[in-house]
């Protein structure tokens, strides 16, 4: 690491601690020539995570894009933003700690479906009847069936 002062590229570690969220290690380092401290941040490379849409193109994970339609599934639901963060963290982890590079939206939609159904079963009907893109009333109605089973 440089220094940020003098450009020295020599420094020793005074303090090293994991960041509050333990995705980092935190660390506290004097220059060697000038003696200035600075803080460096060491992180996990992640490779990104490609979702393959229906159409076969692929973009990188969106966690925004998922937690947007979770937010208007559980709309008047009195869920808290938490919760939806927490089910979030576990799709991004169970993905990444089964090294997945690629997966489809529809897996990433059917671990949504699978986790919300456990959180609100009303959350569960809007979230899928946008994912699944129900053609017909029969089809909602049978999604509501196998709710109820």
């Amino acid at each position: 690491m440089r220094c940020p002062k003098c450009g020295c590229e020599e420094s020793k570690v005074v303090d090293s601690r994991p960041s509050e969220n333990h995705e980092a290690i935190r660390r506290r380092r004097e220059c060697i020539r000038c003696g200035t401290r600075f803080t460096t941040y060491e992180r996990r490379e992640e490779t990104p995570l490609l979702v393959v849409k229906k159409d076969g193109a692929k973009e990188t994970f969106d966690r925004q894009k998922v937690m947007r339609g979770l937010v208007r599934a559980t709309v008047k639901r009195n869920i808290p933003i938490s919760t939806l963060d927490s089910l979030l963290d576990s799709i991004e982890s169970e993905l990444r700690d089964n090294g997945i590079s690629e997966v489809t939206s529809q897996e990433i939609g059917n671990m949504v479906l699978k986790r919300l159904l456990h959180v609100d079963k009303v959350a569960y009907v809007r979230f899928a009847s946008v994912y699944r893109d129900f053609k017909d009333v029969d089809e909602f109605s049978e999604e509501l069936r196998s709710l109820l089973r």
